[in-house]
């Protein structure tokens, strides 16, 4: 059966049309502002395995930036759609309440660094050297404590970086967004330097065989 070429026409036109709105919805928010915001986003949904879709909506809430990583690693946490911590901190509760809620303690901040910190990290992470880690869960933190723990967490994760050198950039007043791109652009040249450096080291080992 034939259609009229003015009918295959219309229908492709249809086709690419709904094609280019489906993307469109799935950039939207991602694809405003600068790069390194964009790539935050990006970053934030490979890390806690989310799909796009899922970081644009948590994007159009009142959420802050660099409280989205919060947002994902509570709910990763909790095992409960990042929708149900975004509505309970919109309602005004505080990020601790929000774990106590489900069952999470201070443990989950935690981060092994081979210093201790300084500022904004020395006083909150002081209460992991006093404390027992039987008593952890005693430990409280503010909404700014979380969030640094979590960007700190997710920056440090996500590429394989030395956290103490992201708390060091953070000591700075550096922004997590700022402190993301520079982790990811120095990230290029580390890879390919550890790619490089055993097959040096191969030639030079059978060179003192011979």
């Amino acid at each position: 059966m034939r259609f009229p070429k003015s009918t295959v026409l219309l229908t492709v036109i249809l086709l690419g049309s709904a094609a280019h709105y489906c993307r469109a919805d799935v950039n939207v928010g991602l694809s405003i502002g600068d790069d390194g915001i964009k790539s935050f986003y990006l970053a934030i949904g490979e890390h806690y395995k989310v799909e796009e879709r899922i970081v644009v909506k948590a994007k159009k809430s009142k959420i802050p930036d660099e409280e989205l990583p919060v947002v994902f690693f509570l709910a990763k946490h909790a095992q409960v759609l990042p929708g149900i911590i975004i509505k309970l901190r919109l309602s005004g509760m505080p990020y601790m309440e929000i774990c106590l809620k489900y069952g999470l303690t201070a443990e989950v901040f935690y981060v092994p660094m081979k210093r201790t910190p300084g500022p904004p990290y020395g006083k909150a992470y002081g209460h992991f050297k006093k404390k027992k880690k039987n008593d952890w869960k005693s430990i409280r933190f503010t909404d700014i404590e979380i969030t640094n723990f979590v960007n700190l967490k997710f920056i440090s994760s996500h590429y394989g970086h030395s956290p103490d050198e992201v708390a060091g950039m953070r000591a700075n007043g550096t922004s997590f967004v700022t402190i993301h791109g520079k982790v990811k652009k120095a990230r290029g040249p580390k890879e390919k330097l550890a790619t490089s450096a055993p097959e040096k080291s191969k030639g030079r080992g059978k060179g003192k065989k011979k």
